[in-house]
């Protein structure tokens, strides 16, 4: 049988974003990239980014106020499976300024243009964190 779409299946990190040495280590010191999909590793793919937090960075906020054209998804997981909604954790997303503490399991929307910050402030075991912009590209200077 013919593959017609197995490229389409991404079971490997095949690329991370740009960052600058100095926050590629910071990022390394506190979280484990699992996947990454955009149109670099699926033409046609909107982007997407997994990882695990696995401890507090630092530094606070980790990912300061920045702003996207397009809108964004961000994903919090607790990683029990006796209390998935318990993110055995603390992190604190700041929406245009506002800050939001949050310690269960969340899916936040930002919208296109909305500054927005990321803190990680506990993680008693590993959080599970997504993001998704609906672009194909993820651009912004928090990596930089």
């Amino acid at each position: 049988m013919t593959e017609h779409y197995s490229h389409l299946i991404v079971t490997e990190l095949k690329k991370e974003p740009e960052m600058t040495p100095e926050f590629r280590e910071l990022y390394n010191s506190f979280a484990k990239r699992i996947l990454w999909i955009d149109d670099d590793v699926v033409p046609g793919a909107f982007q997407m980014n997994t990882s695990w937090y696995c401890s507090v960075p630092d530094k606070d906020p980790v990912f300061p106020e920045h702003s996207h054209d397009c809108a964004e998804i961000i994903g919090f997981f607790g990683t029990d499976p006796d209390h998935p909604n318990d993110l055995h954790g603390e992190v604190q997303v700041d929406l245009d300024g506002e800050p939001h503490r949050i310690n269960r399991s969340c899916l936040i929307f930002v919208p296109p243009g909305l500054p927005h910050a990321i803190h990680i402030h506990r993680a008693d075991q590993p959080i599970f964190h997504f993001s998704v912009v609906t672009d194909s590209h993820y651009n912004n200077g928090a990596y930089r």
